[in-house]
């Protein structure tokens, strides 16, 4: 309870108040539930409860987790992390948090002493458990976070791999937690839980019912001015803008800095420490616009977002329920924008299905094409200016040899086969001696 009170939570979300009795009396849950409302917390609640009325095992050569909780991104790992840090202060269990983009000796080294709580994503649990630097024979609990998630990356191999070595359903605790509940993952529950019990909240809606959703058409040359002047009137406390290529991503960012505009990007191909800086940046509020790929749409917990902007619609309904969900957490109110021009708007259909209502439609009146005009002419200047930047910036130095490199090709001109010495070759001598004879002399001695 002292965690909970230091973590500040006073009251449950829906999903904590449907699945918390489920868990703390000893059943299985597969729980689905918008992103933002509270799944972490649920289950981590839990399985706190579970380890510390629990008598701990014997430990033996190879560290043994007592709970795994698999995640499908870095961020999202980070997060359960840093929220297991809070709501366990107390408990005086230890935690471990592995995945790609870090220190892989320290992570590895950090099993030498025992882990309570496992935290990790797919690739990196099964590297170190092959390196049997921690073993599931006995491990009592097992979160599976955004399931659903697992699938559409491709993990389902890597999540059924662990499972197979741990204790077989009967004997451990296990808890699913999903924004959707497809057959494919309900399926995953009937073969790895034991009766897991199915708890939906806000079914009939996807999205959260405090979001304003407004799709503006606009043609591919004005998304970029018809964006500007949507910063402006909106003016985003705090702003995630989604686009479908990591091109697009770091374009789209740069233009926008150059524009007076606190933004930054990240996409999947970003190294690890520069995401991580980026989003302390945001949470510091150093910036305050983000433009991401999908890969940031899942798993990342952003306090106090107030807008999302789709720049490009994406081509995947579930994806733009997970884009939506960055805003409007918590109970609090926001605002998704979507710019529908005709590369992707044949996507909007399917979403309105989806989500199961009709998204406001708007076209820019005369005035916005006026400013939108403006803008456009304040792009070209921007684009201009940053080319002749470019063209006056110093070329870098062709990157120096080195001096063993150098010191190498000296040895093989040395060693390479040098002419014989001497009078020169047959044919040279035969012609020496022909033009002795039309001389009239003889051939030197």
């Amino acid at each position: 309870m002292r965690g909970i009170e230091a973590a500040g939570f006073t009251d449950c979300t829906p999903i904590q108040a449907s699945t918390l009795p489920i868990a703390l009396s000893g059943r299985d849950i597969a729980g689905q539930a918008q992103t933002g409302t509270g799944k972490t917390a649920a289950f981590l609640i839990a399985v706190y409860s579970h380890l510390l009325r629990s008598q701990p095992p014997k430990r033996g050569r190879t560290t043994v987790p007592r709970a795994l909780v698999i995640a499908p991104t870095r961020e999202l790992a980070i997060q359960i992390r840093d929220e297991a840090s809070l709501l366990g202060r107390f408990t005086g269990l230890s935690t471990h948090a592995v995945y790609g983009g870090i220190d892989y000796k320290a992570q590895l080294e950090r099993f030498k002493e025992p882990v309570d709580l496992l935290i990790g994503t797919p690739g990196r649990l099964i590297d170190y458990f092959k390196q049997k630097a921690f073993s599931l024979r006995t491990t009592e609990m097992l979160v599976v976070d955004e399931a659903d998630r697992m699938f559409d990356m491709g993990f389902i191999d890597d999540i059924r791999f662990l499972l197979r070595r741990m204790p077989p359903p009967d004997k451990r605790k296990s808890y699913l937690y999903s924004a959707t509940l497809p057959y494919k993952v309900m399926e995953l529950a009937y073969e790895h839980m034991d009766h897991a019990e199915r708890v939906t909240v806000a079914e009939e809606r996807k999205t959260a019912d405090n979001v304003e959703h407004v799709v503006y058409h606009v043609g591919q040359h004005e998304k970029l001015a018809t964006l500007l002047c949507m910063l402006e009137d909106e003016a985003p406390s705090r702003a995630l803008i989604f686009v479908n290529t990591r091109r697009m991503a770091q374009d789209l960012s740069t233009l926008l800095e150059a524009m007076g505009f606190d933004a930054m990007g990240i996409a999947g191909d970003v190294d690890q420490k520069k995401r991580l800086r980026v989003l302390k940046r945001l949470k510091d509020d150093h910036i305050n616009i983000l433009v991401a790929t999908d890969v940031a749409s899942r798993g990342l917990h952003i306090d106090n977002v107030s807008h999302v902007f789709n720049y490009d619609l994406p081509q995947d309904p579930e994806d733009y329920v997970h884009r939506i969900g960055r805003t409007a957490r918590a109970g609090a109110s926001g605002r998704a924008l979507s710019l529908a021009c005709e590369e992707y708007v044949y996507s909007l259909d399917e979403i309105e299905s989806f989500i199961g209502f009709k998204i406001d439609s708007t076209l820019p009146d005369e005035k916005l094409l006026g400013r939108i005009e403006e803008k456009r002419d304040l792009i070209r200047k921007a684009k201009s200016a940053a080319r002749r930047a470019a063209r006056k910036a110093p070329k870098k130095a062709a990157p120096r040899r080195k001096a063993g490199a150098a010191r190498d090709e000296t040895k093989s001109r040395d060693k390479a086969p040098k002419k014989e010495a001497g009078n020169g070759s047959a044919g040279t001598r035969r012609k020496r001696r022909r033009r002795t004879k039309k001389r009239g002399g003889d051939s030197p001695a």
